[in-house]
């Protein structure tokens, strides 16, 4: 599993973790994450998450 950041503010999504508390589940890979998909600390989109060596 992979873990991607937010370039904006920092925030990390881990894939293994998921985010149950934004509706997505454990085990829920990035590109299964809908396309709509804020981050919930900053609103930014998907496309300013990069993979990450955390």
């Amino acid at each position: 599993m992979n873990v991607y950041m937010c370039v904006v503010c920092g925030v990390v999504y881990d894939e293994a973790a998921g985010w149950p508390d934004e509706g997505i589940a454990p085990g829920t890979r990035w590109a299964d994450v809908p396309a709509d998909w804020r981050c919930p600390e900053c609103g930014v989109g998907k496309a300013d998450f990069v993979m990450s060596a955390i």
